[in-house]
């Protein structure tokens, strides 16, 4: 059984693992501790799913909790995805957000496919300004 958590905090090295575990871990700059600390420290919205004493899953949200939320990281280990795990995340992170607010992310090449079938609509109105670094 699967336990969901939206108060436990998790390390970098955790979160690092988890990534790696999952296919985030490629589009994530996971050798750089301190950055991903950094990641972890501005969300503020976390919530994980627990095997046990095994972090299995990760949403990693930004929220004014009043108009629109940006859901940064939806990670899965691979041994845990097709249970729900991912859609349990996405569904938690929301409420945590609160029902005003929109949920925005976006989609890992790998994993276009997946938000449709959870509910989530494709927005052909997303704009980025690229990272410097």
């Amino acid at each position: 059984m699967i336990d969901y958590s939206t108060e436990k905090k998790i390390s970098a090295e955790t979160f690092i693992d988890l990534l790696t575990r999952s296919t985030l871990g490629e589009r994530r700059p996971i050798a750089d501790t301190e950055r991903m600390q950094g990641m972890l420290d501005a969300a503020n919205i976390l919530v994980t799913a627990w095997d046990g004493a095994q972090l299995v899953g990760v949403s990693r949200a930004l929220s004014d909790f009043s108009f629109c939320t940006y859901l940064a990281d939806l990670a899965v280990d691979e041994a845990y995805q097709h249970q729900g795990i991912g859609r349990r995340l996405v569904e938690l992170t929301h409420e945590v957000a609160g029902p005003m607010t929109s949920l925005i992310l976006l989609a890992a090449p790998k994993a276009v496919a997946y938000y449709p079938k959870i509910g989530m609509k494709r927005s052909e109105v997303c704009f980025t300004l690229d990272r410097q670094q």
